[in-house]
């Protein structure tokens, strides 16, 4: 039976302030920046605004599009790749391997592996942060001997929304 969500953070695919979304996440990615001693430059905050302007995962060359089409000048790929490659090391955005995208982290400066249900009809995801997940994933790996480095798992279906719509 589903059971409506009663978390913290607004999830994608309901309806919340997505504004707000964008304003919260620009200045916890300026707090993480600050405390680490890295410096989020214009083009990784613009990057970074891009990628959470909608819950949608958002693919380098869609970014470099907008980023052309705002600067009267075609921009680098190389320029957009290293913002990302950044945005990633420092815990901001995730990558979306399936979609070869990326999504704005829900929970930046929280050490977690990446878990994501990923509606198949309006392409929104959602990012979960279910321990148990790791747990069993890392159990599993275990008992045949297998270190887990990294991990997201990537869930495709559909959301309440279209769910409901369909």
């Amino acid at each position: 039976m589903f059971k409506p969500y009663t978390g913290n953070t607004p999830l994608a695919c309901l309806p919340h302030d997505h504004s707000r979304c964008v304003v919260d996440a620009l200045a916890e990615a300026e707090q993480i920046c600050a405390k680490q001693g890295t410096r989020l430059t214009a083009l990784r905050k613009r990057v970074l605004e891009l990628v959470w302007a909608s819950h949608k995962p958002l693919g380098a060359y869609d970014i470099l599009a907008v980023l052309s089409e705002e600067d009267g000048r075609r921009a680098a790929p190389p320029t957009v790749y290293r913002a990302l490659d950044f945005l990633l090391e420092n815990g901001l955005v995730h990558r979306i391997a399936s979609l070869n995208a990326f999504v704005g982290c829900v929970h930046p400066g929280q050490l977690h592996q990446g878990q994501f249900l990923i509606c198949k009809a309006c392409h929104t995801a959602i990012e979960l942060e279910l321990p148990t997940i790791s747990e069993a994933i890392s159990s599993g790996a275990g008992e045949v001997g297998f270190t887990v480095e990294n991990q997201t798992v990537e869930v495709v279906g559909l959301c309440a929304s279209c769910r409901e719509a369909a």
